[in-house]
């Protein structure tokens, strides 16, 4: 007997219970189901992390003042004054990983337009920023490196600025606004970033050259920090240990001293949060493949009782002759269908709960095809596991015990 014969007597076989097949594929289409959507819920979050990360910088290396220990007290971070945008120009210089820097000074200050005030984080930057950042301007354009070298007053506003400050149908640029009784020309408004990964919103914000900042708003010659982007992602490790290395003979410190500076990068936060997520997805996908072991315990039991049933049909067949091993294709074939249509049942249930959940409570959920592939690797498997024991068992019945069976 073919395949595609053993295939069509299956189906007839188990047409003559509906109900019966039916309850006993639902275990199998549940724990599809349910591992494709716990499993597209975790690569969602996994995605989402990584894109939150991204959207911080490309391939970002931050470089940060350090802490300052005066006697036995640290000063915690960006207490000291040594860091400054000499340092940045010459790891430029002489880090060959490095393509992009921006110094940034940081500073608060209220933002004046006609009657309008709003408080908000005005940041010193340079002219690499928006290409470290990946940011883009929806209206004006960024300043430039003259800009930069004569401390102009202009500046570009973040959308949360511009929203507070400035009607609907104003246009900001070309306009001026006052910060800290400074007028500074409005040449830029950066386009709507949203929320940053640590829950704050990055458009409320003002982006001015550093050296304005500097010169005329806090008074000061270092920088508080310093935004890197190396050449890829596996040039990050080299190039931060290049970039010690260099800001620790710049600054003239003794091997027993402690850096004066502090070496930050995304890709450990995102290493972290996404092995945090994934250990999850495989906890959420092996409790909802308890499922799928329930539904092939339902499989197994059905084809017992579908042996039992059958077992004089067993024994005609034998006696007509039919090997052990047809009978033992016969049934495995028919627990491999359940399992099988089962399966294929249960990814359809699991993609459209997916977009289910996505729609309904705004999760970001990733159905994947290699999801799909092993589930219906996995759904197959329990058919043949399960099945095995009751097609071996209807295999070794003995034919003439089998005819008289009643």
């Amino acid at each position: 007997m073919d395949i595609g014969e053993v295939v069509r007597v299956s189906l007839r076989a188990l047409a003559r219970n509906k109900m019966r097949t039916i309850l006993t594929m639902l275990g199998i289409i549940i724990g599809v189901g349910a591992v494709i959507c716990t499993v597209a819920i975790g690569q969602g979050a996994s995605q989402q992390v990584q894109e939150q990360i991204q959207s911080l910088g490309e391939n970002m290396i931050f470089v940060s003042a350090g802490s300052i220990n005066k006697g036995g007290v640290h000063m915690g971070s960006q207490a000291t004054k040594t860091l400054t945008a000499a340092d940045g120009k010459a790891i430029l210089a002489e880090v060959p990983f490095v393509k992009w820097m921006s110094p940034s000074v940081g500073y608060s200050a209220q933002v004046v337009y006609e009657g309008n005030n709003w408080f908000t984080h005005t940041n010193g930057v340079g002219p690499d920023y928006m290409k470290i950042r990946h940011w883009r301007l929806s209206s004006g354009s960024f300043f430039s490196d003259m800009d930069v070298d004569a401390a102009s007053n202009v500046c570009v506003l973040g959308a949360t600025v511009v929203k507070n400050l400035f009607s609907a149908t104003d246009d900001p640029v070309g306009k001026t606004v006052r910060i800290s009784n400074l007028p500074f020309r409005v040449i830029g408004v950066l386009a709507a970033k949203g929320s940053s990964p640590f829950g704050q919103d990055e458009d409320d914000v003002v982006m001015l050259p550093y050296t304005t900042v500097q010169k005329k708003l806090s008074g000061i010659s270092w920088i508080h920090f310093m935004m890197l982007s190396a050449d890829s992602m596996e040039d990050i490790q080299p190039a931060e240990d290049q970039i010690s290395a260099l800001l620790r003979q710049r600054h003239h410190l003794r091997p027993n001293e402690e850096n004066d500076f502090i070496l930050r990068s995304p890709t450990d936060f995102t290493q972290a949060r996404v092995h945090a997520s994934n250990v999850m997805t495989v906890l959420l996908a092996s409790i909802a493949s308890v499922s799928l072991l329930v539904g092939g315990i339902g499989i197994m039991n059905i084809m017992l009782v579908s042996v039992t049933e059958r077992t004089r049909e067993i024994g005609v067949r034998m006696a007509i002759g039919a090997t052990e091993s047809d009978v033992q294709r016969q049934f495995l074939s028919e627990a491999m269908v359940l399992s099988f249509m089962g399966g294929l049942v249960g990814i359809a249930a699991g993609v459209l709960g997916s977009d289910a959940v996505a729609r309904l409570l705004h999760w970001p959920t990733l159905v994947s095809p290699l999801s799909i592939l092993i589930a219906a690797v996995f759904s197959g498997a329990v058919g043949i596991f399960f099945g095995y024991y009751p097609a071996r068992r209807a295999a070794q019945l003995d034919p003439i015990e089998a005819l008289r069976y009643e």
